[in-house]
């Protein structure tokens, strides 16, 4: 199962910017309002930029999420970001990164006294005095927080990407606008860049050309003197209003230096993953199913190899993704063996729909091991779906989630570990990894494509190509700085 690192030298890396710490000052922010995988994008996001910015970033009290507000007893939970991720841990062990409870930030600044009307500048305490809103309906605290904070409305990742230069000081920033102007005044298209990406320690120009996304990003989001200055920057998730930070982290933030860049994307594959819970639930799932195909053919495929689908039939607003289940088979059979064990991730709950399927492979479902998950939260099944159908020999995915999305980031994570050819290595194709939607869109990942378009609803290779590159450099700089 594992696809991340341990690296000492990473976990000492600290931003440029404000790092010497002299003021403690406080990023906080809104989680996502969608599924749990959207909410997921717009937390890796928010990790980085309190890191980018020097921040101690202040984490959400507990509320329900769609979708996982039910558990078993179909009684209303809620959840922190530590349910499913070793966020604590994480920020102990990063010298560049602080995390603490809004409990712990409203006890130390809003009770203090020191959160004041960013029109009046008179002091504003916490909704009735309250500290702790774990479970609580957040919406009083959404409203005190945008009040006696900087909320930055123009930060929209449709509009911009947010940039970090390679050095703290005022003349810096200044660099990086005339670092767009040069990238930007090129006009580069995306297509020019398809199988043909930008070297990932290229100069910040030739790299943040590649990041505009076609022409589609028209401006720079700089983190400026303002900002910089601001006790506390909060960052909103308000339909209504366009704020909402749908995307992915490698898409909206460029880091002038590629080695804090590569840094960030390894970051998130080693420390923003699910938790060891989550993990060996999948594992025994993958060990069972991998003995259950390897019985049914041992000579054949003795390793076990079993293949996967994530099939959406739920509330999902793109219809051309609702194909019944005897067109997906027309679509994807030429890359399936006549009875293979084929595990399927789905939020449908109705076997006769895949009979179709069934018909030709032998159809496993999450359900079917329930003995191997006793004890575990169901809320976490969709994450068990998601790393049990990464590890699947092919893996066919529905177009615009971004649930499969995380299935195809985790294998491209793996394929940087396998011994691939030398031109799916360098480009960062994912072997034998699918769309079932149609003929036009299934092979994507046989290409390396450039972020473009609706960016939220795949990956790129971008996200894991070359990660590794210039670890030891980035050793030796944190040496010099220490």
């Amino acid at each position: 199962m594992v696809y991340w690192k341990d690296l000492p030298s990473d976990a000492l890396f600290t931003s440029p910017i404000n790092r010497e710490r002299k003021k403690k000052k406080y990023l906080t922010f809104e989680p996502d309002g969608g599924g749990f995988n959207n909410i997921r994008m717009s937390l890796e996001t928010m990790v980085l930029m309190a890191h980018a910015m020097g921040r101690t970033l202040v984490m959400p009290p507990s509320q329900g999420m769609y979708l996982l507000r039910k558990d078993r007893d179909k009684q209303r939970v809620h959840f922190s970001f530590d349910d499913f991720y070793h966020l604590e841990q994480v920020g102990y062990e990063h010298a560049g990164l602080d995390i603490i409870t809004m409990e712990e930030f409203l006890k130390t600044e809003g009770m203090a006294g020191n959160l004041r009307n960013k029109t009046t500048g008179t002091v504003v305490y916490p909704p009735n005095n309250r500290t702790k809103w774990d479970g609580l309906d957040p919406k009083e605290l959404k409203e005190y927080l945008r009040g006696v904070t900087l909320t930055p409305l123009d930060w929209k990742p449709e509009r911009c990407v947010v940039a970090f230069p390679s050095d703290d000081g005022r003349e810096h920033f200044k660099e990086l606008e005339d670092i767009f102007s040069e990238a930007s005044g090129q006009k580069p298209k995306w297509a020019q860049f398809t199988d043909n990406p930008v070297a990932v320690d290229a100069p910040p120009q030739e790299r943040l050309k590649e990041s505009l996304r076609g022409g589609d990003v028209k401006n720079l989001c700089i983190y400026d003197e303002e900002m910089q200055e601001a006790p506390v920057v909060h960052f909103m998730c308000y339909h209504k209003m366009r704020v909402r930070f749908l995307t992915h982290f490698y898409a909206f933030l460029f880091f002038e230096d590629w080695r804090q860049d590569l840094w960030s994307k390894r970051f998130v594959r080693d420390h923003l993953r699910y938790s060891d819970e989550i993990q060996c639930a999948a594992a025994r799932i993958v060990a069972a199913l991998r003995k259950r195909a390897r019985d049914r053919d041992p000579k054949g495929n003795p390793d076990g190899d079993y293949d996967s689908f994530h099939i959406r039939r739920g509330d999902f607003q793109y219809k051309n993704t609702r194909l019944e289940a005897d067109q997906i088979y027309d679509n994807t059979k030429d890359e399936l063996k006549e009875g293979s064990t084929v595990f399927v991730a789905t939020d449908h709950q109705g076997k006769p729909f895949f009979k179709p399927l069934s018909d030709h492979y032998d159809l496993v479902f999450l359900k079917d091991f329930k003995h191997e998950l006793e004890g575990v939260n169901s809320n976490y099944y969709g994450m068990i779906d998601q790393l049990v159908a990464s590890r699947g020999r092919t893996f066919f995915g529905c177009f615009h989630s971004t649930f499969s999305g995380f299935i195809f980031r985790m294998r491209g994570y793996h394929s940087q570990n396998d011994r691939l050819d030398d031109r799916a290595q360098a480009l960062g194709i994912v072997p034998r990894s699918y769309y079932y939607s149609s003929k036009q869109d299934m092979r994507l990942y046989d290409k390396y494509y450039s972020v473009h378009g609706a960016v939220y609803s795949r990956e790129y290779p971008v996200a894991w190509r070359d990660i590794d590159k210039g670890v030891d450099l980035l050793k030796d700089e944190i040496a010099a700085v220490e």
